[in-house]
């Protein structure tokens, strides 16, 4: 016992210490000096969540402007044994794993850039990032699509590229990162600075 009983009073100890009491102090100093981020970076439209700052959503309608493509997927439900595209499935976060040589994921590449007209394109526009969920876009990759969104919301595309500067954030300190535009809150700015008509929504 008397070896017992140091042992586990300090089991007991630094279980109250690292278990309980450290991870309650992060949790209070999270919710006290940056709670939008401690409670998941979440956004509001009307009272309503509506996504977070930090998970993509698959916009497809030409009066959005649109994230890069996801390789997300989902089970099948017509064959649980496989598995069907589902672009931004927040809840089951991953890559395409393909290899810079695979013939699928050359194929798919081409087949984006295509679909996008055939002039340089920046690399998210047409490759997918490592969680599928990726909420940024680069700056290069949103002003390529001004001109359709422009066109679609009936606005001056000069209108709509003073919103995308006023959206664009450059690097964390100054150095790191790349510069990036949320997606989400883009389009949220957007509907807020050119309405829609009744009948078009968020796609």
């Amino acid at each position: 016992m008397q070896t017992l009983r140091p042992a586990l009073v300090l089991v007991a100890v630094f279980t109250l210490l690292t278990g309980v009491a450290f991870p309650l102090a992060f949790v209070g100093l999270g919710q006290a000096v940056y709670p939008d981020q401690a409670n998941g970076s979440l956004i509001r439209r009307d009272g309503q969540v509506i996504g977070s700052a930090l998970i993509g959503q698959d916009f497809t309608s030409a009066w959005y402007f649109h994230p890069r493509p996801s390789a997300t997927s989902e089970p099948d439900p017509k064959d649980p044994s496989k598995t069907v595209p589902v672009p931004y499935a927040a809840d089951n976060s991953g890559a395409s794993n393909l290899g810079p040589t695979s013939k699928a994921l050359i194929d798919r590449v081409r087949g984006a850039a295509a679909a996008l007209g055939a002039k340089p394109l920046p690399a998210d526009a047409v490759t997918t990032s490592a969680s599928g969920l990726d909420p940024d876009i680069s700056p290069v990759n949103a002003a390529d699509q001004v001109a359709r969104v422009a066109a679609a919301r009936h606005v001056r595309p000069a209108a709509v590229e003073a919103l995308l500067a006023r959206q664009t954030r450059g690097r964390l300190f100054g150095f790191i990162g790349e510069p990036r535009v949320n997606v989400l809150r883009l389009n949220l700015a957007l509907d807020e600075a050119f309405p829609l008509r009744p009948a078009g929504r968020r796609q």
